[in-house]
């Protein structure tokens, strides 16, 4: 799986890369993380990727042709799809994560300013938000979908069953994650005592899985 993701901040992801799971999979060549930046692709020696809006307003927008130019740039393939990241766009969820990860190559366009010119949106897939917010730019949210993503692809979690068994993965998309604890078993603040549940120590795999049914929060 490929990740292209279009900024003209191309370094602001960087230590989010190089941590954890990503990391690992980035090493073990299962995904690849191609940032790409927007900036190489003006014409200008000021490399201007903004402009005023036509109209007038406040604020600046991004230039559809360094953003296009960009585009054709990333290499595209038979599981291809190309998202402009915006607050206007479709809500980010565990069912278009799964969609995703069926791809081979998805390829993130990260807005700045007031927003990107709207021709750019001939040349998109389509848009997605992650949540009825505003952000400074694009690049968090792609890291988000890129986590989210990258966690469904095979080889990437060591154990599949921690897919299988997480909030929104069963056929109750509704259900949120039940308690979950570790020991000790007993953890203490003062006089005050915090037990871990008996049914989870109870060794009764059915009891528990009623207990954690019961308990797990219906989604809002």
């Amino acid at each position: 799986m490929k990740f292209n993701i279009l900024t003209i901040f191309p370094h602001i992801l960087d230590s989010f890369f190089s941590e954890s799971i990503l990391k690992r999979a980035i090493d073990k060549k299962l995904i690849k993380i191609n940032t790409v930046n927007i900036r190489d692709f003006t014409n200008d020696k000021h490399k201007t990727v903004d402009d005023t809006p036509c109209g007038g307003g406040a604020g600046m927008i991004m230039k559809v042709e360094p953003i296009y130019k960009a585009l054709q740039k990333t290499k595209k393939n038979r599981k291809n799809r190309i998202v402009l990241l915006t607050p206007a766009g479709k809500q980010f969820n565990q069912n278009i994560a799964k969609k995703y990860s069926k791809l081979n190559q998805i390829t993130f366009i990260c807005g700045r300013y007031e927003g990107i010119d709207a021709r750019v949106e001939n040349f998109i897939d389509e848009k997605i938000s992650i949540g009825p917010y505003i952000l400074n730019g694009g690049e968090i949210a792609a890291a988000t979908i890129i986590e989210a993503v990258s966690r469904l692809i095979p080889r990437i979690l060591g154990n599949i069953k921690s897919i299988e068994e997480e909030s929104f993965s069963a056929n109750q998309p509704f259900e949120l994650e039940y308690p979950q604890y570790t020991k000790p078993e007993i953890f203490k603040v003062g006089n005050k005592k915090y037990r871990v549940p008996k049914i989870l120590l109870s060794g009764n795999h059915k009891k528990i899985k009623e207990w954690r049914i019961k308990k797990a929060k219906k989604h809002k």
